[in-house]
């Protein structure tokens, strides 16, 4: 597969549309990012600036561009609201791997919501980018990201010892790993529009 341009997918679940990110979204998403509590086992401090949100969405296209991965906005249907993100960065052709984050605002944690997005952001990835493996890290503390890796069928794999200081506190992080032959899609289609 060579490196090339995608096409950002806008993806429906049951609950929720992940999709392109736009100019609108750049209040709502310095919001979500200026949250301390959100931020909270991030591997960057919460942002001052509005214009990291913009820089942020500007990014986003630029590694569509480039091919090297895809960042999707999610919205939750049943009321339009923006309520984070999921993406996949880092994407190798060679390899047929890609590394996979996601950041959802605290008021929709609990739900399942960060589940079911990447479930739907998986899909894609290993039906149309035909992935071989996904690879995601989360801070050893976040003990609700490990969560949704594991309910997705993630394994985790090992542990970065120290590998994020921030604002000077020092953390460890767990290094989880899906591969294809392991995947198991939901029971749901998760059509792309």
């Amino acid at each position: 597969m060579a490196r090339m341009s995608w096409a950002t997918p806008t993806l429906h679940t049951a609950r929720l549309r992940l999709r392109p990110f736009n100019d609108s979204d750049a209040n709502a998403l310095f919001a979500l990012h200026s949250n301390a509590t959100v931020l909270r086992y991030w591997d960057a401090p919460p942002w001052s600036e509005r214009l990291r949100a913009e820089q942020f969405i500007t990014t986003c296209r630029q590694i569509a561009e480039a091919g090297t991965g895809t960042r999707l906005a999610v919205d939750r249907v049943s009321d339009g609201a923006f309520i984070g993100w999921c993406s996949l960065t880092r994407w190798n052709p060679d390899y047929r791997s890609a590394s996979m984050g996601y950041c959802l605002d605290d008021a929709a944690w609990g739900h399942g919501y960060a589940t079911e997005a990447a479930r739907a952001l998986l899909q894609w990835a290993f039906d149309t980018l035909e992935m071989n493996r996904v690879q995601a890290e989360t801070d050893t503390r976040n003990a609700a990201s490990a969560r949704v890796l594991e309910k997705l069928g993630f394994v985790r794999e090992g542990t970065l010892r120290e590998d994020c200081v921030v604002n000077g506190e020092v953390s460890d992080s767990w290094v989880y790993g899906l591969i294809r032959r392991e995947w198991q899609p939901s029971s749901e289609p998760v059509p792309a529009r």
